[in-house]
């Protein structure tokens, strides 16, 4: 008995060892602080330097204001195809916590891959592909001033007589468009566009979706607030046809969630548990085949809102987080059934030489 629970915290001592090395301990990058999008820009690249062998960044658009947009690709090196897993934040500007969660759930995936035989595992099957920023112009601008804090779209200039500036990126995309919840007025915070894909910023995430639609088992858009987890479809017309797995794979992840630090999230479809609207990117995902789509919306049920305290970011990163690798690890598992065993039986090998050795000692 003594030499197992020598073992054991051997173990842990290693784990968080190896924390501090692979920098998820590092305290040069605040993750409970709001960022800029220069610090953010500057954060991708440093995990790209940091991490040559699993983080690489890719252009895939360019903003109305002509910035581009740049994702993460990380996962093991392959030489043929991988599947895929897709997370974008920051599509509404005022939803600060929504960029901090993808730089939370970056800094979580990069520093124990190396120690967790799971996340290990996905690395090798899978690629994620993460936006920290999708809106950018629109983020940048809430970040101007107090008058600019709360902006929500995007920063294209109206058409027509129309003096507004901006679209609702999330009303945008060729998913219904037009049908509900949306406005026709250019003026409103949820104005859909002139056309769907006017904006270039859902032009860029449609491109991309559209050329790697093959890989992609899972589409996450990280949103605030309300506390929910919501399934296709926005209108309230129309099923996804894996309805019920949905759902099933989104209570699970509500209760990820609740067990971090009692936080309960609502699950279902927009219209259930908010309200119907068209044009998402969530809808979009689902309808050009990607299996698994959800929207997050984070902390919290509206005592804040979109202005989120910074005491605030680290709890609700780290009960997201679970949510997401929830249903990242459930899709792995489906299919990879494989790759689960193998996970397990590495694990328990890695554990019994551990003990094997801490006996020998004792």
């Amino acid at each position: 008995m003594k030499g197992s629970v020598m073992s054991v915290l051997v173990v842990l001592a290693l784990v968080a060892q190896d924390r501090v090395a692979c920098g998820l301990e590092d305290k040069s990058y605040d993750y409970t602080k709001y960022h800029t999008m220069d610090e953010i820009s500057a954060w991708m690249s440093q995990m790209e330097r940091e991490n040559p062998d699993v983080a690489s960044s890719m252009i895939y658009g360019r903003t109305y204001e002509n910035r581009n947009i740049t994702l993460l690709k990380i996962g093991f090196t392959s030489a043929t195809p991988k599947k895929a897993v897709w997370m974008d934040c920051g599509i509404h500007a005022r939803e600060w916590i929504a960029p901090a969660f993808c730089q939370h759930f970056v800094k979580e995936i990069l520093g124990s891959y190396q120690t967790d035989p799971k996340v290990n595992m996905l690395f090798k099957n899978l690629d994620f592909y993460i936006t920290p920023v999708l809106n950018m112009d629109g983020y940048i601008y809430s970040w101007k001033d107090n008058t600019t804090r709360l902006w929500r779209k995007s920063r294209s200039p109206g058409t027509g007589n129309c003096t507004c500036f901006g679209t609702d990126l999330n009303r945008n995309f060729y998913a219904n468009w037009g049908m509900v919840g949306i406005s026709r007025n250019c003026c409103s915070e949820i104005y859909n566009g002139p056309t769907p894909l006017s904006e270039t910023e859902a032009q860029a995430v449609t491109d991309f979706l559209g050329a790697h639609q093959n890989q992609l088992l899972c589409y996450l858009t990280i949103h605030s607030y309300g506390q929910l987890i919501l399934v296709p479809y926005g209108h309230p017309n129309i099923s996804a046809p894996n309805y019920n797995e949905l759902m099933e794979v989104g209570l699970a992840a509500a209760n990820a969630i609740k067990a971090v630090h009692g936080k309960s999230y609502k699950v279902g479809t927009s219209p259930d548990v908010l309200y119907a609207n068209s044009g998402s990117s969530r809808d979009f995902a689902r309808l050009i085949g990607i299996p698994y789509s959800f929207t997050f919306e984070l902390r919290d049920e509206g005592d804040y809102g979109f202005l989120l305290p910074e005491d605030q970011i680290q709890p609700t990163c780290e009960e997201a987080y679970q949510g997401a690798m929830s249903i990242i690890n459930y899709i792995h598992d489906k299919n990879f059934r494989g790759s689960a065993i193998t996970v397990t039986a590495t694990l328990w090998t890695t554990l019994v030489a551990s003990w094997i050795s801490s006996a020998n000692v004792f």
